[in-house]
């Protein structure tokens, strides 16, 4: 642990921003911090946070699970990262998104919305890649942040292994020997698992907003959209009408595991990829546009990103919506990760915690800087 790190991360718990937070630093392949603060569970019991404790990690489910095994697919030469979508899925051949590349999806330059509530437009989740397919293109930013650009690349991947996408992951998690990174947790892991929202109030109420909940829908609702308290399933809407697996969401895992996946994305510790292929993680291939964005990442060049000001600008990382995120500088061969469960026990709104996970790696590096 670190005392500066720990300090300040527990003062974000009592002031509310969150019950837990799991962190971990690591540098040149080791873990150098670790530590576990607050309480996973507040209700309907207290559990408290452990070094082990299982997180919902959301959307680092679109690069540590499907972005890394899209680049696994290019780098073997089964998948064209400029292979237009309608080649590769049937739904897209004749649509509207028929000319949207693989590059373009991995960088969410595609034009697709940002997010659609799947549970309420169609019937079963067969139907995803058909809706996604007729979903209308926006008049947008170059870069737009989406769901949909992940879940097309989920089947994408199907579709070229013909395998499920749960069986896809599987596999890569055991070759690197994991133990607690999956979707769907078994009910017996539950005590080990921090708890998310009660009920889907959040989507609910987006729905709402967004003019989703009509009569039709609203039955749909009552059935996709929660009203417990969501421990040990998995929190996004689109990922539970899914069974739970989405190449957007749906992956559940520790710190330590996250890092292990991170190391995947540097040169010196991968085994999934050639040494030369992790150059795509950190590479500015949206130079001049709103946002920088490499292979499935963020970089630390953008303006407003969660990685601080210490970084280096080819730092590369994600966020989650649950409260999670890891940041990796190749330059400095360091790995940040910061798991917490910020919509657990909390009204809406829930707290942004992007001023956090700025500071907390500011935090990180400093430190690191301190030993050498």
């Amino acid at each position: 642990m670190n005392k500066e790190i720990s300090h300040f991360l527990q003062e974000r718990i009592d002031a509310g921003d969150f019950p837990s937070a799991v962190y971990l630093v690591a540098e040149n392949g080791k873990i150098v911090y670790h530590d576990a603060l607050g309480y996973a569970v507040v209700e309907p019991e207290l559990i408290r946070a452990k070094p082990d404790t299982i997180y919902d990690i959301a959307s680092l489910t679109k690069p540590l699970a499907t972005g890394l095994i899209i680049t696994r697919l290019v780098e073997s030469g089964k998948l064209d990262p400029n292979e237009p979508i309608g080649n590769l899925l049937n739904e897209f051949y004749s649509s509207l998104n028929a000319d949207i590349t693989v590059n373009q999806l991995m960088m969410h330059t595609s034009g697709l919305p940002d997010w659609r509530p799947f549970y309420l437009l169609v019937d079963t989740p067969d139907d995803v890649p058909q809706s996604i397919a007729n979903t209308l293109p926006l008049d947008q930013e170059p870069v737009k942040y989406s769901d949909l650009n992940f879940l097309t690349l989920g089947f994408i991947a199907e579709r070229v292994t013909d395998l499920p996408f749960e069986t896809i992951t599987d596999a890569i998690f055991s070759a690197l020997g994991l133990g607690d990174t999956y979707f769907n947790p078994e009910p017996g892991l539950r005590p080990r698992i921090a708890a998310s929202e009660k009920g889907n109030e959040y989507e609910k109420n987006t729905c709402v907003e967004l003019g989703y909940l009509t009569e039709r829908s609203d039955s749909l609702a009552q059935t996709f959209l929660r009203d417990y308290q969501i421990w040990g399933e998995v929190h996004d809407g689109n990922a539970w009408f899914m069974g739970g697996v989405g190449g957007h969401a749906g992956l559940f895992s520790t710190a330590e595991d996250v890092f292990k996946i991170a190391l995947q994305f540097l040169p010196n510790y991968t085994t999934l990829l050639k040494p030369e292929t992790t150059e795509l993680f950190h590479r500015n291939f949206t130079e001049g546009m709103n946002e920088g964005r490499s292979f499935a990442f963020q970089l630390a060049s953008t303006e407003g990103s969660t990685a601080g000001t210490l970084m280096s600008p080819q730092s590369f990382g994600h966020n989650g919506f649950t409260g999670t995120s890891m940041w990796i500088d190749p330059a400095k061969d360091r790995i940040f990760v910061l798991l917490t469960n910020r919509i657990h026990a909390h009204p809406l709104p829930f707290v942004n915690i992007n001023s956090v996970r700025r500071r907390f790696h500011d935090l990180a590096v400093a430190a690191l800087d301190k030993n050498r």
